[in-house]
């Protein structure tokens, strides 16, 4: 993997991102927008939202990710954009981490403005402090943009990466704690839930909401690191030049 070529295609995706508002406000508009809904449905029933913030933080940011680059990355195969890439040096980590590098600058964004938002126009109650939201909100975000990146080697049409959807994210929600504690869950999917990156991606946000310190909020946001690692080492082995 060559720096140069890695931060040029970053700067490639990032002013194509610049001619395509409506993936910009997809990403930096919509989870604030979700959010808010969701804090309205509560208005009147308080203290639901606080129990409720930190994980639906979680959960939009990285469903976003994941959808607009798994489309985003499938379509520069299909165009023949990847298959062009390839002829020159440029090599398949160069392209994995350059497009990781450009959207984890709007997880950055992204996690920025959804956080705002949450506390000061939504009222989320935070007890810990307001960055180590932030930062589990980027991790959650990259992450997010990762298995993204991983998924979309395995669709041939940008309607079958949205079809991977069901597969490997509402599975992640049903069973990350947001319709029930994970510990209160059958045994058997409490274990297959600790094997789903965004059950500790919530984890972490509940840690942080509720003021907890130290390991509580470090391990769970480091099991959530370790996965993004993985998807994105996983990544270029997958990936293939062009859709037939």
């Amino acid at each position: 993997m060559n720096p140069r070529r890695t931060l040029a295609t970053t700067g490639r995706v990032l002013n194509q991102l610049r001619h395509d508002p409506r993936s910009i406000a997809l990403m930096l508009v919509a989870p604030s927008l979700l959010v808010g809904l969701f804090a309205w449905l509560f208005v009147d029933q308080t203290g639901v939202f606080d129990v409720f913030g930190g994980a639906i933080l979680a959960l939009f940011p990285f469903t976003v990710m994941f959808l607009v680059t798994s489309v985003t990355t499938l379509r520069e195969r299909r165009s023949g954009t990847l298959e062009r890439l390839m002829t020159t040096p440029l090599g398949k980590g160069d392209f994995i981490i350059g497009y990781a590098l450009a959207f984890g600058l709007m997880a950055v964004l992204q996690a920025t403005i959804t956080v705002l938002f949450a506390v000061y126009m939504c009222g989320l109650e935070v007890n810990g402090p307001l960055w180590q939201l932030g930062a589990v909100a980027v991790v959650d975000a990259v992450l997010g943009t990762s298995l993204g990146l991983l998924a979309s080697a395995f669709a041939q049409t940008e309607f079958q990466a949205v079809q991977f959807m069901p597969l490997l994210v509402f599975p992640q929600i049903i069973l990350g704690g947001l319709f029930m504690p994970r510990d209160q869950m059958p045994d058997v999917l409490y274990a297959i839930s600790d094997w789903l990156p965004l059950s500790h991606a919530i984890d972490a946000m509940g840690a942080v909401t509720r003021g907890d310190e130290g390991w509580d909020v470090g391990g769970p946001l480091l099991i959530v690191v370790a996965f993004t690692v993985a998807f994105l080492v996983l990544a270029p082995f997958t990936l293939r030049r062009r859709t037939d």
